[in-house]
């Protein structure tokens, strides 16, 4: 039939080899992204690997059909001159900007993954917007990894090589109304596609795919992050707000179980200085004083000063974080507020009145401050600590001294702890918080220490060792202040960093941090090593209960000191589900169901139990684990957390 002659079947087959193309390449990239990152996304058998990739597909058909929506309009509109020279010219242009920059999200996460614990989302923005020095850390990410950017210009071009190969050639259309009327028919329905596959499914009652559907086809949630792609988390969190009221059980149920205000009778007559360490990406992993009994196969520590402490301290080698970021280190330690798929930190119910160790101490009659030497604003932490109440804030200005700026990110470690020294406690009883900054990429130390460190097994365990050795010189310091005697001193970490032993790789461990509570005054009975689960937001509770605040206190924390013995309920998440340890399981939960129980001891997540556990106490535990998050929910939104 004429009429057909005019269907434009040269260039819809041309279009489909080009967006093939994008679904090769992206395969590519996840086969490398995992073998960067193989040490924590295990994959047992080759068919398990090609079992997750083609999952992935549906993934990468909403992150390509995302990018070339346009690309593939332009392909399609019946505008006569599409198979121009020129027009054509036009079409490869706007199809390797697009797909370049979709692409590369991907090669960033081969280094990144190994820090964030999860995919590019649109929370980088966050992160980004308060820092002035993106492109210094870019560069040096580029010079520590330098077969990234080789392999992301290879596949390029190898892309730019396997487009051209093959051409539309130049067709002027005869019969123009038939030509329009079969462009515009064979468009409806490329949309139809389009529109199916950003969805994943072409189901009304079908919500879009996200994160979290990629947990439907892994054996372990680490798995997940293989079965996404980059550009698809970073599109599909655009705009996004998790933060949504739920209702799964009655208030009561929360008050017995959850008991969300805590109230301890601890009476303090002279009230202790507090000091609290935030070391920043201070993992257990480093210490050895939180691995004596972990039988890691040749050991080696890499805080020798902070181990010597442990000794003469209250430890807990069982401790999680309750974030990923630098951010939810300050809100879960300070604040005692978790970050979970969305951070509290970067949500639109972040600037409410917060009760906090900050504000505690204030109305107690602390001095209180905050110290980082970066730039001041770095991280956000300024414009929380405001939030917070701290009475002053100390960072690069105040230091001002730039000679000692690690010319990346902030002060030098050593410099600034005894400016800290020196600087605190002309006022008393004060409450001071230190956030450290050397231990982080680009893993540098100061020139004058190249040689004094082990270079260890990866880049972190040099400057983990700087880090450690500055904490020594501050103590040494800190013992001649007038203070010291009278002061509890807390260590922990905001979240973990690069890995190397097995044992914590495991997905829980990712979130492993020590806490350290050290005084010289014995009368606070601050010594010995306690093995119960903890996490940072224990830390704002033992604090008020240390120094005698025997009001209510708003916290999904306990004091770890108190023989009052509140429910542990450890909370965290990996960035698309929400975990908790309560009793003797870990529950994951997707906002709405439960879809994982695993033995506590099964810190990998190896084993789901959820399909053929039904006890008593996981039961329960599941409910708990929903009451929480409602609470969590409510008390966030409705801005409850005075």
């Amino acid at each position: 039939m004429k009429f057909f002659k005019e269907f434009r079947k040269q260039e819809v087959l041309v279009l489909v080899y080009r967006i093939f193309l994008a679904y090769v390449f992206y395969q590519i990239a996840r086969f490398l992204f995992w073998y960067f990152n193989r040490e924590l996304i295990k994959v047992d058998s080759v068919s398990d690997y090609f079992s997750l990739s083609f999952h992935g597909i549906a993934f990468d058909t909403t992150a390509i059909l995302y990018v070339n929506s346009l690309f593939i309009l332009l392909s399609l509109i019946p505008v006569i001159i599409n198979t121009r020279k020129g027009y054509q010219k036009m079409l490869f242009w706007l199809y390797f900007i697009t797909n370049g920059i979709a692409y590369v999200m991907n090669f960033g996460d081969f280094v990144y993954y190994k820090f964030a614990q999860t995919r590019l989302t649109s929370a980088a923005f966050q992160v980004a917007k308060h820092e002035t020095n993106i492109g210094k850390v870019f560069g040096a990410s580029i010079v520590q990894n330098p077969f990234v950017l080789i392999w992301f210009f290879v596949l390029m071009a190898l892309w730019v090589f396997l487009y051209k190969r093959v051409k539309i050639t130049e067709q002027k259309p005869v019969r123009l109304i038939p030509y329009f009327i079969l462009s515009v028919l064979c468009l409806c329905g490329i949309t139809v596609l389009v529109v199916g596959g950003i969805r994943g499914d072409f189901r009304h009652s079908t919500r879009p795919i996200n994160l979290v559907d990629a947990n439907r086809f892994v054996k372990i949630p680490s798995q997940g992050n293989m079965v996404l792609n980059s550009t698809f988390s970073f599109f599909r969190t655009l705009g996004t707000n998790n933060f949504k009221e739920v209702h799964f059980v009655d208030q009561k149920f929360i008050e017995d179980n959850i008991q969300p205000y805590k109230i301890y009778d601890r009476q303090v007559t002279n009230r202790p200085n507090i000091v609290i360490f935030i070391v920043e990406s201070f993992s257990r992993e480093y210490s050895g004083a939180f691995n004596k009994d972990k039988n890691i196969k040749d050991y080696v520590s890499y805080t020798p000063f902070i181990d010597s402490l442990a000794g003469e301290s209250l430890i807990f080698p069982n401790t999680f974080a309750n974030g990923r970021q630098s951010i939810h280190g300050m809100s879960s330690v300070l604040a005692g507020i978790p970050s979970l798929t969305d951070a509290f930190t970067s949500s639109p119910y972040s600037n409410q009145k917060i009760q906090s160790i900050v504000s505690i101490c204030n109305d107690l009659g602390y001095d209180t401050s905050f110290y980082h030497g970066a730039p001041n604003g770095s991280m956000g932490f300024l414009g929380f600590g405001n939030i917070l109440g701290f009475k002053h804030y100390f960072g690069k200005t105040e230091y001002n001294h730039d000679a000692d700026f690690d010319g990346m990110w902030a002060i030098w470690d050593e410099p600034f702890l005894q400016y800290f020294a020196k600087n605190v406690g002309k006022t008393q009883p004060f409450m001071a918080t230190v956030f450290t900054a050397s231990s982080h990429h680009p893993f540098k130390i100061p020139e004058k220490y190249q040689g004094k460190f082990k270079k260890g097994k990866n880049q972190m365990h040099e400057p983990i060792q700087y880090t450690d050795y500055s904490i020594k010189k501050y103590f040494e310091t800190a013992k001649k202040q007038p203070w010291y005697n009278n002061t509890i001193f807390v260590f922990t970490g905001d979240h973990t960093n690069e890995i190397y032993y097995p044992e914590y790789q495991k997905s829980m461990n990712r979130f492993a941090v020590p806490i350290i509570l050290y005084s010289p005054n014995p009368e606070y009975h601050l010594k010995g090593v306690n093995t119960e689960e903890a996490q940072q937001i224990d830390i704002y509770p033992t604090l008020a209960d240390l120094i005698g605040y025997n009001k209510r206190i708003r916290s999904w924390g306990r004091s770890l000191v108190s023989d009052k013995k509140y429910p542990a309920i450890i909370a965290n998440s990996d960035g698309g589900v929400e975990q908790f340890i309560i009793g003797n399981y870990i529950y994951r939960f997707d906002g709405k169901n439960v879809v994982g129980i695993y033995d506590k001891s099964d810190l990998g997540l190896e084993k789901n139990l959820a399909d053929h556990l039904n006890t008593p106490e996981t039961e329960k535990g599941k409910e708990i684990a929903k009451a929480w998050y409602q609470d969590y929910m409510d008390r966030v939104i409705n801005r409850k957390l005075n």
